[in-house]
C-alpha cells in the first residue's frame, strides 16, 4: 500500500492510502530520426519535456512516471500528444504498480532484485 501525502498552502494534509491497482506507471518509448541536427534538437526537445513532466529516465529512449489513476494517464497523455516530435514513432504503456513490482530485470547478465515501489509520494 502506498501513502500519498498532499500539501496545501503550506500545510501538510493527512495521508491517503493508494491501492497499487490504482496507481498506474506510464512508460513512453519512442524511436525517433537523430540523421540531421534538427532531427536531433526535436529528439532532445522531447526527452527535455518528458523530464519536465516528472517521468524518470530508464534508458535513453524509455521514460517512466507514475499517476494516480486512468485521469492522469490520460491528461499526460494528451499533454505528450500536444509535444510530439514532427517526425517518429512513440508508444505510451500503462501498467499497475502491482505489475511494476513483478517487473523481472537483468543487468550486466545478472538477474536484479525487484525495484521496491515508492512508499510515499509529495504533491505540491
Amino acid at each position: 500500500m502506498t501513502t500519498l501525502y498532499t500539501q496545501e498552502r503550506g500545510k501538510r494534509s493527512e495521508p491517503t492510502h493508494l491501492s497499487a491497482y490504482r496507481l498506474m506507471w506510464m512508460l513512453v518509448t519512442f524511436d525517433l530520426p537523430v540523421e540531421t541536427k534538427k532531427q536531433r534538437a526535436a529528439a532532445t526537445k522531447f526527452r527535455q519535456f518528458l523530464l519536465d513532466q516528472g517521468f524518470e529516465m530508464s534508458q535513453l529512449s524509455n521514460y517512466l512516471r507514475l499517476v494516480n489513476g486512468q485521469e492522469q494517464f490520460e491528461t499526460h497523455v494528451r499533454r505528450i500528444e500536444s509535444n510530439l516530435p514532427e517526425r517518429g514513432d512513440v508508444f505510451i504503456f500503462q501498467f499497475t504498480d502491482r505489475q511494476y513490482e513483478n517487473i523481472v530485470r537483468f543487468s550486466d547478465q545478472s538477474r536484479r532484485a525487484r525495484r521496491k515501489n515508492p512508499d510515499q509520494i509529495a504533491l505540491f
